[in-house]
């Protein structure tokens, strides 16, 4: 009996030291469990805090201006509109002098529409329609195209305001029409080679056009001859266009930056800015010529060419010329000062 005894304790013994083998780890485990495997909140890393509201410099706050947007006329200081211009006109990843030089050229160029008595007569100051006014992005929309380099573009957008707040292009101490375009052909056009009326302050000078890296610099436009027709027609209804399609187009006129100044079409002499929008080309320095029965045609830069080039002034700001630098030259014989 003694022997099944000892038998048995030592069973129980045998048992109790696996249950303390087994319990042991956990009872090291649990008190910590909660922070070893416990679930936390997912951190998004592309998440960027958000910027205090935006307050302009003191010189552009006390400028009220009412805005048409669509339907709507909203009402805000300059500073607050010219953030919207600059996020919609440039691109917000340029330099930050070449931001400070759109932002003085969009305040140049509001002033100027309000002292010419603007396209709205008593209903609003300017508008957001880049066809009539200006280009204005809202920050919602900005931030949503930006994606996850909003938080610096707004940043930059905003410094470049701020830090040339009431800063206008003048001529003769009036603010100047400071026109402004994506990219030329190396040399900006004058006012007078484009439009009806000359400026002295919109005159022909360099631009440091990067082209290998500005998107579409160089484009390439394909015509069927029927579709050729068509918008020459549309656009030239007493063109003779009853000879060969390498007729159609003749004795072109270019200017210093290799632009069409003039040329006939059909025996009708247009202006090459005309022939530009007639064929909705990227700008006016274009050549042609006759392919597989159509026409095609190439062309250099795009916008009008005249006054502030924005990849030219980019350029400029890379090479160390502040916005003061880069605007009195693109705008001969302006100064830059407060107005």
């Amino acid at each position: 009996m003694r022997r099944r005894s000892q038998i048995n304790q030592s069973i129980a013994v045998s048992a109790v030291l696996m249950a303390a083998l087994f319990l042991l780890p956990l009872l090291v485990v649990v008190p910590f469990q909660s922070s070893l495997f416990g679930r936390e909140e997912p951190v998004d890393e592309t998440e960027q805090a958000p910027l205090p509201p935006f307050t302009s410099g003191e010189l552009d706050a006390a400028k009220p201006l009412r805005v048409l947007d669509g339907e709507t006329v909203l009402e805000m200081d300059m500073g607050t509109y010219l953030v919207g211009v600059v996020r919609a006109e440039m691109p917000a990843s340029f330099e930050p002098e070449a931001l400070k030089a759109q932002a003085v050229a969009a305040r140049t160029y509001t002033l100027y529409k309000l002292q010419s008595g603007g396209n709205h007569g008593d209903t609003a100051d300017i508008c957001t329609d880049h066809t009539c006014c200006q280009a204005y992005i809202g920050e919602d929309q900005a931030r949503s195209n930006w994606g996850e380099n909003a938080g610096a573009y707004e940043a930059k957008v905003e410094a470049a305001v701020k830090e040339t707040d009431g800063q206008t292009v003048l001529y003769g101490g009036v603010p100047i029409l400071a026109v402004f375009h994506s990219s030329s052909a190396g040399l900006t056009r004058a006012a007078g080679d484009v439009w009806l009326n000359d400026l002295p302050y919109l005159q022909a000078v360099s631009s440091p056009e990067p082209g290998d890296r500005i998107p579409n610099y160089y484009s390439r436009v394909e015509f069927s001859k029927e579709e050729l027709r068509e918008k020459l027609l549309a656009a030239f209804p007493d063109a003779d266009l009853s000879g060969g399609m390498d007729g159609w187009l003749e004795d072109a006129d270019t200017d210093g930056a290799g632009s069409v100044a003039s040329l006939s079409a059909g025996g009708v002499r247009v202006k090459g800015t005309q022939m530009r929008t007639a064929l909705g080309l990227r700008s006016a320095c274009f050549t042609w010529e006759v392919q597989d029965g159509g026409m095609v045609f190439f062309v250099t830069g795009y916008g009008h060419g005249v006054g502030l080039s924005q990849y030219g002034a980019n350029q400029m700001a890379a090479g160390g010329s502040d916005y003061r630098e880069i605007l009195t030259h693109y705008y001969t014989g302006a100064t830059v000062e407060p107005y």
